[in-house]
C-alpha cells in the first residue's frame, strides 16, 4: 500500500486546504477544525499511559469537537460519552451515534449560556459517578495544543511570515494560540487577530447582549483555562448580522462555504489587511456552513455588503458595541472575569512540544 494513503478518515480530516483567495489573503478551509487537535490529543495520551485503548473518554461539545473526538475514538479503539449542546442537530447527532459514541444532550435552555453551564455540570456529575472515565477537558488542557505544529509547518512551508497575520475565532484558544505560537517559534513578528461574539467573557463583551445567538464555538460564558490572551495582538467582535454578512461574502466571493465564525474572520481579515495591504493574512474556516442553514444562510437575500460595514474602533472594552467592533489588544493580560482557576496556560507550548 502507498505510505500516503490514509488509514483513517481522521487522518484526511485533520489536513485543511489551504486556498489562496488573492495575493495578499489564504483560507486554511477545515470540513471539522478539531480533529487535528482531537486525534493528535488522543494519540498523545495513549503513548503516555494516560489512557489505554478501550477506556471512555468524555467532554461536553457544542458541535465540532464532539465529531472530532468520536472520530478520534473511533481511531484509536476507544469509547467516547458527550455531553450535547442543544445546537448539536439531529444530522451530527446520529453520525455521532453510527460513530459508536453515547451522545447525552442537554434539555432546552432559554439561553446558551446557561446551556454551556450546564454542560460543565453534567460532565462533572457523570466523573463523579464513573471516576475511571477520562474528561478531555478540550477548554482547559493544554494538549490540544499539540494538534496544530502540522498545520503551522504547512503555513510556514507556503507563506512569507515575516509579514504575517493571523485571523481566526478564539474559542477554546488552542486553534488560534497554537498555531501562532508554534509559527512565532520561527517568526516572532506573526500577528494573531481573535474573532469573538459579543455576549462572551473570553475577551470581556458579556456585557453587550446579542440579540441572535453566541456564534456556536467561538464564545464562551465560562472562563477558559486554553486561551493565553498574552498571544493576541487584535480582536474583534462580532454580533450575527456582520457575521452573517461575513459568510456571505465568503461564498459569494469565493465559493468557500464555512460557518460563522469563518464568516467573522473572513470579515476582519478584510479590514485588517485594509489596515496594513502589506502583510499577508491567513483566515482560519474551521467547519462548513452546513449546519447554518436554517438559522443563518437562508436569510442570505438580506444579508448586509461588507462595503456597508466597519468595525468601531475601540480603547476601552466598555466602549464596545454591536454589530462589530474591534480594538488593538497589544498582548495584554485577560480581562478579569475571563481568568479560569487553576489556569497554567502559559505552559501550553512547553507542553505540546
Amino acid at each position: 500500500m502507498r505510505e500516503d494513503v490514509d488509514h483513517h478518515i481522521a487522518d484526511a480530516l485533520s489536513r485543511p486546504a489551504l486556498v489562496r483567495l488573492d495575493s495578499r489573503t489564504l483560507c486554511l478551509r477545515f470540513e471539522t477544525m478539531k480533529v487535528a487537535s482531537a486525534l493528535e490529543a488522543v494519540r498523545f495520551l495513549l503513548e503516555r499511559g494516560t489512557i489505554s485503548r478501550g477506556d471512555t473518554l468524555v467532554d461536553s461539545s457544542s458541535g465540532i469537537y464532539a465529531h472530532a473526538l468520536a472520530l478520534a475514538c473511533h481511531r484509536y479503539g476507544l469509547h467516547c460519552h458527550i455531553v450535547a449542546s442543544t445546537t448539536v442537530d439531529l444530522t451530527l447527532r446520529t453520525q455521532l451515534e453510527i460513530l459508536g459514541a453515547t451522545v447525552e444532550p442537554m434539555p432546552p435552555s432559554a439561553s446558551l449560556k446557561l446551556d454551556q453551564s450546564r454542560r460543565v455540570a453534567r460532565v462533572r456529575e457523570i466523573l463523579r459517578d464513573r471516576p475511571r472515565y477520562h474528561w478531555m477537558r478540550q477548554y482547559h488542557d493544554s494538549v490540544h495544543y499539540r494538534g496544530y505544529r502540522a498545520i503551522a509547518d504547512l503555513v510556514r512551508s507556503t507563506v512569507d511570515c515575516s509579514r504575517l497575520s493571523v485571523v481566526g475565532g478564539v474559542g477554546t484558544g488552542a486553534s488560534t494560540g497554537a498555531l501562532v505560537s508554534f509559527l512565532r517559534e520561527t517568526s516572532p513578528s506573526v500577528e494573531l487577530v481573535g474573532v469573538q461574539p459579543f455576549d462572551s467573557v473570553t475577551f470581556g463583551s458579556e456585557h453587550v447582549h446579542d440579540p441572535e445567538i453566541i456564534i456556536a464555538g467561538i464564545g464562551s460564558s465560562i472562563p477558559f483555562g486554553n486561551v493565553d490572551h498574552t498571544l493576541y495582538d487584535t480582536v474583534h467582535w462580532f454580533g450575527f448580522d456582520a457575521a452573517l454578512c461575513g459568510g456571505v461574502a465568503l461564498l459569494r466571493e469565493h465559493a468557500i462555504f464555512a460557518g460563522l465564525s469563518a464568516g467573522a474572520a473572513y470579515l476582519a481579515a478584510r479590514w485588517e489587511q485594509r489596515v496594513d495591504p502589506e502583510r499577508t493574512v491567513v483566515v482560519l474556516a474551521p467547519d462548513t456552513g452546513h449546519r447554518y442553514v436554517d438559522a443563518a444562510y437562508s436569510r442570505h437575500a438580506s444579508a448586509l455588503r461588507p462595503e456597508e460595514l466597519e468595525p468601531r474602533q475601540i480603547s476601552e472594552l466598555s466602549e464596545m458595541d454591536l454589530p462589530w467592533s474591534r480594538m488593538r489588544w497589544g498582548r495584554a493580560e485577560a480581562p478579569p472575569g475571563a481568568v479560569a482557576a487553576g489556569s497554567a496556560v502559559s505552559a501550553a507550548v512547553a507542553v505540546a512540544s
